[in-house]
């Protein structure tokens, strides 16, 4: 008896992969729940090297903390004027911008910054830039590729968006309160898309929301159109535009025409000076011979040999 309940406790030879396909089926199940069931993160931002954020610290508390504060969150003179920005909107693409294009740093805060040579290396940019990315949330610096931009759709976003500040060719213009557009030119594509993303103050920002990344290499492919563009004819005069070109021909054509004018009413300094003679002394040699009646000799003598015999 004993004996045939240990042979029906036994398992048999059938049982054991049913126990652990169960077993795999369960644990799949509960892996599935568990992913299921947490938060997807995103893709994570690639933290730069440990080595290379501490030579950018180094550079910036040595060149940049005087103006944008300690953990650059901008910084105020004792009068509470505005020394330098934030630097947390700009982020590393706002950096990048005015560093590789020489316009910071500047020397008074209060000056338009213009492009210049670079002060920093790009191996110090490279490194500042590390830094101001970890203690910024602002945008990274775009990867561009205005090869693949199309330079029709780019002139549309162009006209819509850029032309009122930086003129329709791109050679910048003034701005209320004191600020000015830069030029555009020399184009260099990365700056173009870091400025457009960072949106160096005045000009607004155009996140990926308002501007794919698609549209901004056709921005660029377009910005770069305009730095050399076919010319269908006649006189560029610097591509300024229909209005300062038709000002410039109206006021330098009437120009051209006074100083001709002028040139034409005006006597030679050498020229001889001739004095008129003195009414009497001298016939006039148109006059000479001619009787009181006002003939001619020739009159006379052609009347007199028609009076011959």
């Amino acid at each position: 008896m004993a004996r045939a309940r240990r042979l029906r406790r036994a398992p048999g030879p059938w049982r054991l992969p049913v126990v652990v396909g169960l077993a795999a089926v369960a644990t799949g199940l509960a892996l599935a729940g568990t992913s299921a069931a947490a938060p997807t993160a995103g893709p994570a931002r690639q933290g730069p090297e440990p080595d290379l954020v501490a030579e950018g610290r180094a550079l910036y508390r040595t060149s940049c903390v005087s103006c944008h504060g300690v953990e650059g969150a901008g910084q105020r003179a004792p009068d509470g004027a505005l020394r330098g920005p934030s630097l947390e909107d700009v982020g590393p693409a706002g950096a990048y911008y005015q560093l590789t294009s020489g316009r910071m740093p500047i020397g008074n805060p209060d000056d338009l910054p213009q492009r210049k040579e670079p002060a920093y290396s790009p191996e110090e940019i490279e490194a500042l830039l590390a830094y101001i990315d970890t203690i910024t949330e602002g945008p990274p610096v775009p990867e561009v590729d205005p090869e693949s931009g199309d330079v029709a759709a780019g002139g549309t976003l162009y006209r819509e968006n850029c032309q009122s500040c930086h003129s329709a060719t791109g050679a910048g213009g003034a701005l209320s309160y004191g600020n000015a557009a830069p030029p555009l030119g020399p184009p260099d594509a990365r700056q173009i898309g870091a400025a457009v993303r960072a949106g160096p103050d005045p000009m607004p920002r155009f996140g990926p929301d308002l501007l794919t990344d698609q549209q901004l290499d056709d921005l660029i492919a377009y910005v770069e159109y305009l730095d050399d563009p076919d010319d269908r004819g006649g006189l560029a005069l610097g591509r300024l535009g229909p209005i300062p070109e038709g000002f410039l021909i109206w006021v330098g054509g009437l120009g051209l025409l006074l100083v001709a004018a002028f040139w034409m009413g005006t006597r030679r300094r050498d020229a001889p000076r001739v004095d008129p003679e003195p009414p009497g002394d001298e016939a006039d040699p148109g006059t000479a011979g001619v009787d009181a009646g006002g003939n001619a000799p020739l009159a006379r003598a052609a009347d007199g040999e028609r009076d011959g015999p």
